[in-house]
């Protein structure tokens, strides 16, 4: 008998890579360059982003957890003094590529347990409400990229989570339907778009609100484990 599930699907922030060691310095940097010196645009982006400043991170809170530039954009457009749109909403993608690029921190060795999860046949692939410009950069960065069938952004064409368009999409690219592909994330927008679609939801627990989010999060998950690490176990569970 065959696996039951053929495709793993991916949310990328606090599942592949640590979210606030990430993305905290990112938002500092990139607050930092569009706030252009101005201390009280800088803080009204610190205010509406429900970020800390002291400790270079998000509330659980903040839009930005699990929402895309277009998203929070208009909070940022409005902070800034700016008009909203795709203009402002393409400085702050590119912005954020390069910036978390340089912080860029795995949760443990995500290349070693993608290699091993193709080589025992599933096919990989990313979901994210980042933009998928910056997905496919911190892919390659961390070596992910060989073992990746499939990589959605936001903006890729597919909708942003928690609709279902990248989990069908992926689908469609496996071959099978979707209730033989799994999306792996931390936040609702994960299990929103596996449930909508039809697909497995397994939520794992080391996003920004770490062990703290198991009972908020139960209800809403097929399976629930503490990292991706924990994965080879649960599939096998599953297949077996």
């Amino acid at each position: 008998m065959g696996q039951r599930l053929s495709g793993i699907l991916f949310d990328k922030d606090g599942t592949l890579i640590d979210f606030d060691r990430t993305w905290g310095p990112a938002a500092h940097a990139v607050m930092t360059t569009l706030a252009d010196g101005d201390r009280a645009r800088f803080d009204d982006l610190v205010r509406v982003s429900h970020y800390v400043e002291a400790e270079r991170r998000f509330l659980p809170t903040s839009p930005l957890l699990a929402g895309a530039s277009s998203v929070y954009g208009p909070l940022w457009a409005a902070a800034l003094g700016r008009p909203a749109g795709p203009v402002l909403y393409a400085e702050m993608d590119r912005l954020f590529r390069e910036a978390a690029l340089r912080s860029l921190h795995p949760i443990g060795a995500p290349a070693v347990l993608a290699a091993n999860l193709r080589a025992a046949g599933y096919t990989l692939g990313i979901a994210t409400n980042d933009a998928e410009a910056s997905a496919r950069a911190q892919a390659d960065r961390l070596g992910l990229s060989p073992h990746l069938g499939f990589v959605a952004g936001y903006d890729t064409g597919h909708g942003a989570k928690p609709g279902p368009g990248m989990v069908l999409a992926f689908a469609e690219h496996v071959g099978v339907a979707p209730g033989r592909i799994a999306l792996v994330g931390d936040t609702t927008a994960d299990t929103g778009a596996a449930r909508s679609a039809g697909a497995v939801a397994i939520v794992v627990l080391s996003g920004p609100m770490g062990t703290d989010a198991r009972d908020a999060m139960r209800p809403h998950a097929d399976h629930l484990i503490d990292s991706i690490h924990d994965l080879p176990a649960l599939l096998a569970a599953i297949d077996g």
